[in-house]
């Protein structure tokens, strides 16, 4: 009998006796594994987190009582029990549901989320929004895989910690982060597993609250008898819940780091499905990196709790020893601690993913750039992708540059790239950002060697009448374009940018006397971006001005070809536009 197939709420969880449901949880597994290994996404978090979820919906009315999961790739477990269980058992039902909670989907959802450190914050507005309502239920913060390192849990902890009213924390300790954990609050967890939460040092009473630890967090009968005793508590109160990564599958807790998130994979050999190309950028910026610490021990690599992005494995990250620092899953941190490396006389280059990287805008404005620290930062995946609509990776451009002092860098080849990289180690001037492209390209030209003179354009091919832009992920369609042109009999001129905060005055003044129409292509979105520099130089001229990149949206889940034909970014529909101008 499979007990999977008729649970539609947790109302029918709460039907199931104890041995019902053990064997429940095990179906859940298997579900999980099957999405995953179709779509790819978070493993170990989910698998080892699947009795919390149960327990919670057992003890618990969601969603009078309120579950808020933080970084919510620990929510799988929860969706299936909440009526979201055919995104688990069939490949039609996965295109359905997304991979964080998302309150469009489900009244047991209340956020939609995927960015850590974030559950004590809004469920502790929901639980004062409860009482200043004058309404009773619980509101419960499931905090878990390092997010305890970000700054927002800990000052949404520390106003919780003095909350007069009833709050419920549970916090889901495997004892990793993406990879394994950083900082000093892990050495309080690690005290507080070692004395079966007895320790007197404990961090969590020192901010007022009262606190219970569960050793097995992955027993059924322990977590409800724990559960059950602060459910309808009257004051704020945390659950330490020492649970096991990625159990039930032998692969995830040989290898939990590997396993946290991973591509689509053979379920009976753990083997991805996925095929990478041998030359990545991830070696590329390895391997240039590495080469340069061997020589200059002042370099230091600096990440937040993601060294998987970039190819840093527990055997490269020892080898780099005191030269590589992962501060954990605490991005605003990262940037103040880069540029106080600077300040230090240190070279620091921290490696971050472009949606992780919109979290530290105040560092990198007051900590770093106002104070002109010559920090390196590489932000990786940056560009319009089918990502779900909590991790888009198109606003950095937008955002960063924008701020002075920083110089964004945006290379289309491998040799540029490695150039701008060099110089941006070696310089003592500025803060430097490199948007790390997509695509291997590689170049027989001679590129650039020193940045400093800055908004100096790289004119590629000179023609007339039309001027076709072309920044960093988008250079490759700018040619295309250029190529549909001249079929036209219609000799463009193209240009490779390499700054995308401030635009070639010169150069752009000088092609205003024979360029009747600019097109701007940019892997990111319009507002704020880098077309609209150029819009606003042309202004005042006849020079008509025609931006691509992205709209400004929360784009979920959409395939990139959907996105660019929406977008018109495809060389037959700009050169449609292109035409009628003319």
């Amino acid at each position: 009998m499979s007990y999977i197939e008729n649970i539609n709420s947790p109302v029918d969880l709460k039907k199931l006796n104890l041995e019902e449901m053990k064997i429940l949880a095990e179906e859940i597994r298997e579900a999980i594994l099957f999405r995953n290994s179709i779509v790819g996404g978070h493993v170990a978090p989910n698998l080892g987190i699947v009795e919390v979820a149960m327990a919670l919906h057992y003890v618990f009315e969601s969603p009078e009582d309120k579950i808020v999961w933080d970084v919510s790739h620990q929510c799988y477990p929860h969706k299936i029990l909440t009526g979201r269980k055919e995104g688990f058992l069939s490949v039609e039902g996965i295109k359905k549901i997304s991979g964080y909670t998302n309150q469009d989907e489900s009244e047991h959802d209340f956020f939609k989320v995927g960015h850590t450190s974030t559950s004590v914050s809004l469920a502790l507005g929901l639980a004062k929004a409860r009482d200043i309502k004058k309404e009773k239920s619980n509101v419960i913060a499931v905090l878990g895989d390092g997010s305890l390192s970000g700054g927002e849990a800990l000052e949404g902890l520390s106003n919780a910690g003095v909350f007069r009213g009833n709050f419920i924390v549970v916090l889901n300790d495997n004892e990793m982060s993406i990879a394994e954990n950083h900082g000093g609050l892990y050495e309080n967890l690690r005290l507080l597993r070692e004395t079966k939460g007895n320790a007197e040092c404990n961090m969590f009473k020192a901010l007022g609250f009262c606190y219970k630890y569960v050793e097995d967090g992955n027993s059924l009968e322990d977590l409800i008898e724990a559960f059950s005793e602060i459910k309808d508590f009257g004051k704020p109160v945390v659950v330490h819940v020492h649970t096991k990564k990625g159990k039930g599958y032998k692969f995830a807790e040989g290898n939990k780091e590997r396993w946290h998130w991973n591509f689509p994979f053979d379920i009976k050999t753990g083997e991805s499905k996925v095929v990478f190309d041998k030359e990545n950028y991830t070696e590329i910026t390895y391997n240039f990196l590495n080469n340069k610490i061997k020589k200059d021990k002042s370099i230091v690599l600096v990440n937040a709790g993601t060294p998987g992005i970039f190819g840093l494995n527990s055997e490269r990250r020892e080898s780099l020893g005191e030269n590589f620092v992962d501060v954990g899953i605490a991005e605003e941190h990262a940037v103040a601690f880069s540029s106080g490396l600077a300040k230090g006389g240190c070279k620091p280059v921290y490696m971050v993913m472009s949606s992780f990287v919109q979290r530290t805008y105040d560092q990198l404005s007051q900590d770093l750039a106002l104070n002109e620290n010559p920090a390196v930062i590489l932000v990786e995946w940056g560009g319009i992708s089918g990502a779900d609509m909590t991790h888009l990776c198109v606003f950095d451009v937008a955002m960063i540059s924008n701020i002075p002092n920083i110089v964004y860098l945006s290379p289309v080849s491998v040799e540029e790239y490695l150039a701008m990289l060099e110089w941006g180690i070696e310089q003592k001037e500025k803060s430097v950002v490199i948007r790390i492209p997509r695509e291997v390209v590689h170049t027989e030209n001679e590129v650039l060697k020193d940045y400093s003179e800055l908004n100096i354009f790289d004119v590629v091919k000179k023609g007339s009448e039309v001027l076709v832009i072309g920044a960093g992920n988008f250079f490759r369609l700018a040619e295309k374009v250029c190529e549909k042109l001249e079929e036209k009999n219609i000799n463009p001129t193209l240009i490779n940018p390499r700054y995308l905060t401030g635009v070639d005055e010169k150069l752009l003044t000088e092609l205003q006397t024979d360029h009747k129409i600019v097109i701007t292509l940019e892997d990111g979105v319009l507002d704020g971006g880098f077309g609209e520099k150029i819009a606003r130089f042309y202004g005042k001229s006849n020079v008509k001005v025609l931006n691509y990149g992205a709209l400004k949206e929360f784009s979920d889940r959409v395939s990139i070809d959907e996105l660019y034909e929406r977008y018109r970014l495809k060389e037959d529909l700009i050169v449609e536009d292109i035409l009628e101008l003319l």
